[in-house]
């Protein structure tokens, strides 16, 4: 979202400079980091101004790091204004809503030094209110520059901010649409969307995607288009190379789930679930390559020829192993049990396997959940060997892989490069299949099986190239 003059020119206005911009709707999310200083860093959990207010006993902690932030978007307001009075109007707009952040916090600080009121039922309020500032600085922004450039766009709030009235996502959504004339106008839409049930609530940071796929399903739109800074590829290309690396052309909704699975997420599950259900295809471009179609996702895609699209995995994840000799013949009430205490820690599962007297998940979280999720486990099985480590899980996956001999190929190569599997799975679907690997084994593994089960058939620009 940074770099204005890419997104005007390749996504905006497209190939075709010819083309009027209109007919289409534009949902765009924070600019990069912005929402990891506004809430906590995604990835390695670093305070932002969220946390801080909701953590720290040091008051002064939250209002230095919202003015670190205030002094970064005008930064950033300057490198994408030109012009000093339309930088000062834009440094106005998301003033306004940090001032009206921070007293919005003063006053909840003073409230709940009474005894009547506690800070922690206010806690996701405040991730939802903060969570909104980044998405709509990036859509008023984009509108003003746009135009500037003689593009009649409009800026469709959806944050709900100062508003008194609590709605539906989807009410929400109709009502800022109602009298809008696509024909004429192009809507810039913010990517958070103020809802009853709360955005940050129901789907943590993938709000976007959901927003999206929304406005998408609500105005019956043809297509719904993600644009990233890189192809939907067959690996990551910093681990396998630009050049090995293929674009996957075509897949399905499957597939994508799949990757979300693992964290690498073309879009979020439930978002999906609205464009599969609506018969929206989703198409994920490359905003520096404007020229390639990228990857389609359809419904019912399967590929013409069985084939490994994709290889793809995880680190950082915790294989959490429960071994009880009481289990046997009572697997059901474990596992409903240990999945109970999984939930209520929210850690996500990645994986898992079972046997007669044990029950392993694998989980993606942080060290802190994972001791709290054993101890809550040695309280309720005090006979139960429990035991916990770091692992990865490297995964091939495609729209069909009932290959003969697939899951002997992807063995034998790790093995060839001296990496133990720790454990296995390959479902009845036959859409994927996941190796847990030691965590130190990762970059490798992901090589290895990318050159045996992709680069050995050389699809040269795309596995399957997508339609326009």
């Amino acid at each position: 979202m940074l770099d204005y003059t890419a997104v005007r020119d390749n996504i905006i206005l497209g190939r075709d400079t010819s083309r009027d911009p209109y007919g289409r709707i534009i949902v765009v999310s924070a600019y990069a980091g912005i929402t990891n200083r506004l809430l906590e860093h995604k990835k390695s959990g670093h305070p932002g101004v969220f946390a801080l207010f909701a953590g720290s006993k040091l008051e002064r902690s939250w209002r230095d790091e919202l003015e670190l932030l205030r002094d970064e978007l005008y930064a950033l307001n300057a490198g994408l204004f030109a012009d000093r009075m339309a930088a000062e109007r834009a440094n106005r707009f998301v003033g306004e809503r940090l001032d009206s952040a921070a007293a919005c916090l003063d006053n909840l600080h003073q409230l709940c030094r009474h005894g009547h009121f506690a800070l922690d039922m206010h806690l996701a309020t405040v991730r939802e209110m903060l969570a909104s500032i980044g998405e709509a600085q990036s859509a008023w922004n984009t509108v003003q520059l746009l135009r500037g450039d003689g593009i009649n766009a409009v800026f469709v709030d959806l944050t709900g901010w100062q508003s008194t009235e609590h709605m539906s996502l989807d009410r929400r959504i109709e009502r800022a649409f109602e009298g809008l004339d696509m024909s004429s106008t192009l809507p810039i839409v913010t990517g958070y969307a103020h809802t009853e049930e709360g955005m940050m609530s129901s789907f943590d940071r993938g709000y976007t995607e959901m927003t999206f796929s929304r406005v998408a399903v609500l105005t019956g739109a043809s297509e719904a288009v993600i644009h990233k800074e890189f192809h939907l590829s067959s690996a990551d290309p910093a681990l396998v190379g630009e050049t090995k690396a293929v674009p996957i052309g075509r897949t399905n909704y499957d597939v994508a789930d799949q990757l979300a699975n693992l964290g690498m997420e073309a879009i979020h599950p439930r978002a999906a679930k609205g464009l599969r259900q609506s018969g929206i295809p989703l198409r994920v471009k490359n905003t520096f390559e404007p020229e390639h179609n990228g990857t389609l996702i359809t419904a019912d895609y399967v590929s013409k020829t069985p084939c490994v699209e994709i290889i793809a995995g995880s680190k950082g994840i915790y294989s959490l192993e429960v071994f009880d000799q009481n289990m046997a013949g009572q697997n059901n009430q474990h596992d409903q049990n240990i999945l109970a205490v999984i939930g209520r820690f929210r850690a996500q599962i990645v994986a898992k396997d079972m046997n007669a007297n044990t029950i392993t998940h694998y989980l993606s979280c942080n060290l802190k959940t994972i001791k709290r999720i054993r101890r809550e486990l040695e309280a309720l099985y005090p006979e139960a060997e429990i035991d916990q480590k770091q692992v990865a899980i490297v995964s091939a996956i495609g729209s069909d892989l009932r290959v003969n001999g697939i899951l002997a190929k992807a063995v034998a190569t790790l093995a060839e490069g001296d990496i133990g599997v720790q454990a296995m799975h390959q479902s009845m679907r036959q859409v994927d299949m996941q190796f847990v690997i030691e965590e130190s084994d990762y970059e490798a593994a992901i090589r290895r099986m990318h050159a045996e089960l992709v680069e050995v058939h050389d699809h040269g620009m795309a596995i399957c190239a997508a339609s326009v």
